[in-house]
Formats: structure tokens, sequence, C-alpha cells
């Protein structure tokens, strides 16, 4: 029996994978974690038999507590203390953006294995986080459909003979447009192929998201930035690729459903029967490519920029995309605004090595600040 933590448990993330794991007499919740949103958390927990459950809102979890007969712990500090006191056999790590960073350290300082995806953990602090469970022994398995692709693409293939992997995007909402100023937070929020959460939607239109899968890459591959690339693909089919030394390339397909790599991070090396719809090529008809726009979809370019520099850039770069993006959503600035307060930010922090996790979190708060005064000068700047 494989006992999974699900931080996140009530993202989309976490409700599927709570429904293969519920659907499996080999697999068991050991504990969930939400931030505030401690209704829907209690629920799926008494349908899993009450196991402990983290609330990250102070307030949220002292509602909760009169609630629930289970164990409850309260607090930021509440998912790590979690995760160490349940002792599960992987950790399902889906919490949304820099928040997540602390689970994912203590998780692999714990040497147990972590089902990431969470890609600002690696974003932030990728070489850290890798060293990290190279001296534990713990294994990092992402979630996101494009890495879990190259995973099991590269399963058999020796480091040299890649020539290039390649993720594929969608192109979001707006592909093929050129002026993106005037567009609207709900025309932002309708994504073509995938249903997810506020940020990550808004930076598969920006193009953001591609860019810090890219950094993601680079992390969990070991491979540089040159030899990794993007190609929009609107139809969402083919989710990776890779290109190997002898001229033969290898493509990951499938219906756009995140349940297949949850389930093979749950699973690894090993596979589930799915209730899933097998691919029909027929049916499909035609699959479409295309170059990214970079010009109309600079974050793209940023965040390999900020990739190539390593060091506290990409800290940096993940910390002023949630400050920016958190402002769109509120309507405190335009769409087109996100990568100039992205690229601002960058220019003011500047570059540097990384010499540890706490300082990692001070540059994260130095640029939310910064990116906070963008945005309130002159609507972004």
């Amino acid at each position: 029996m494989k006992r999974v933590a699900i931080l996140g448990s009530t993202g989309s993330i976490g409700r599927q994978a709570i429904e293969i794991i519920a659907s499996r007499d080999d697999l068991d919740v050991a504990c969930l974690a939400a931030s505030s949103s401690w209704e829907e958390c209690l629920v799926q927990a008494r349908a899993l038999g009450s196991p402990p459950v983290a609330i990250a809102s102070p307030d949220a979890a002292e509602v909760a507590a009169s609630h629930y007969d289970g164990a409850l712990l309260s607090g930021p500090e509440a998912v790590v203390e979690l995760i160490g006191t349940t002792a599960p056999d992987v950790v399902l790590n889906a919490i949304v953006g820099a928040k997540g960073l602390g689970p994912s350290i203590h998780t692999l300082a714990l040497g147990l294995d972590l089902a990431l995806a969470n890609k600002e953990s690696l974003v932030i602090a990728g070489e850290l986080l890798t060293d990290l469970a190279k001296g534990t022994g713990a294994r990092i398995i992402p979630v996101d459909s494009e890495h879990s692709a190259l995973e099991q693409l590269l399963r058999g293939e020796s480091h040299g003979q890649v020539r290039r992997l390649t993720l594929t995007a969608s192109g979001g909402p707006f592909r093929g447009m050129k002026d993106l100023e005037t567009v609207t937070i709900e025309q932002a929020m309708d994504h073509p192929t995938w249903k997810m959460g506020g940020r990550i939607t808004i930076d598969s239109a920006t193009l953001m998201n591609k860019g810090l899968e890219m950094i993601e890459a680079h992390h969990l591959f070991d491979l540089p930035y040159e030899q990794i690339s993007v190609v929009i693909h609107p139809q969402s089919i083919i989710h990776s690729l890779v290109d190997l030394s002898d001229g033969a390339s290898l493509a990951h397909l499938g219906y756009p459903d995140m349940r297949v790599p949850i389930a093979y991070a749950l699973s690894s090396p090993e596979r589930f029967d799915l209730p899933i719809e097998t691919l029909d090529l027929a049916q499909v008809g035609s699959l479409d490519f295309e170059r990214p726009d970079l010009e109309t979809f600079p974050c793209l370019e940023l965040a390999r920029q900020a990739g190539e520099a390593g060091g506290i850039s990409p800290c940096v770069l993940n910390a002023a995309d949630e400050e920016a993006v958190r402002a769109f959503i509120a309507g405190e600035i335009p769409f087109d605004r996100i990568p100039r307060i992205v690229e601002q930010a960058l220019d003011d922090v500047g570059s540097g090595p990384v010499r540890g996790f706490e300082e990692l979190v001070a540059v994260d708060e130095a640029s939310r600040e910064i990116s906070r005064e963008l945005i309130g000068t002159a609507g972004g700047g």
C-alpha cells in the first residue's frame, strides 16, 4: 500500500489525484492540505476516512477545527509539520506558487519521493532542490504533462544521446493575435484546452507558463537551454518530443487529460489502468505546429534569459510574475503590462549566485516589493 500526501487537495490536480486514489486498492491518502478552502477539504477528508488535515490559513483553520473530528493542523508551517508526522511514501505537491517551495524542501530533506506539480519549486531553487534530492536519494517525479511525457520518453535513453527536448504549448486563447492591450480577464481565463487555476491560466495566455516549464525541464533533465525548445501545437495531442543523436524523434501523444501524468507520478515506474479513451488519430485528423511569437508574447524569452542567467534570476522572474498576474486578475493593470513589470523587476533586482534557501526567501520578498511598486506606478509603468 502506497500512502500519498496531497498538498493542495482542493485544486484541480488535488481533486483528480483523490479520484485516482479512491479508485484503487493499492493507494491510500496519508493526509490532505489546503490553503483556505476548508469546507471542501473536510468533505474530501471525511470521504477518505478522516486522515490528518492541514489548513494553512489560521482563520480558516479555526473555523474548520469545530467541524472536523480528525487531526487538524493550522498555520503556514502546518503543511510541513504534517509531512513529518504522517510519514507518507510520496508527497504530491500541488500547491500553487512560491508557497510550495517549503514543502518541497522538507519532503526531499526527509528522503521522501516528491510528485511535483508545483513547478515554482524548481524555477526558484532548481539547483538546490536537485542537489538535495541526490543527497537524500529521494526522487523528483514531474506531474506537469509535458515533463511527465519527457520522463517517459527518456526512459532507457542515455544522456549523451539526447539532442533536444521540445515542449509543446497550446498557444493559449490569444494565439495569432498581435494587440493584447484591451483583452479582458474573462478572455484570458478562457483557455482553449485545459481547465486550470487562475495563475497558471493567465501564465498560459502570456506563454510565461511555458517559459517556467523550460526552466523546470533544465533542472529535471540536466540539459542546457540551447537543447530545450518550445513549439506551438494548438491541439495539445503531442505533449513533448525528444530528438535523439541518430536523427530519430520520439513523441508522447494522448488526449489532454491530467489524470494521465498524475497517475504516472503515483505509479512510476509502473502504470495504472485508467478509464481514459485511447487516442484515435483518424478522429483527430491533423496536427498543427508553429513557432512562438516572441514579439507579442515576450514572457517566454524573459523566462529563457532568466534561466540562462541562473542564480537568483529565476526567483525574481517568478515573484514578479506572480505579483503582476495577481494585479491583472484584480483589475489593477492591463494584460500587456505583465511582461513589462517582470522585465523591469529583473533589471531592478539584478542577478547573482544563490547561496542557500534563506537567501531565496529574501530575494522573493524584495522582488515582490519592487513589483508592487511598479504596479502602483501609473498602473504598472
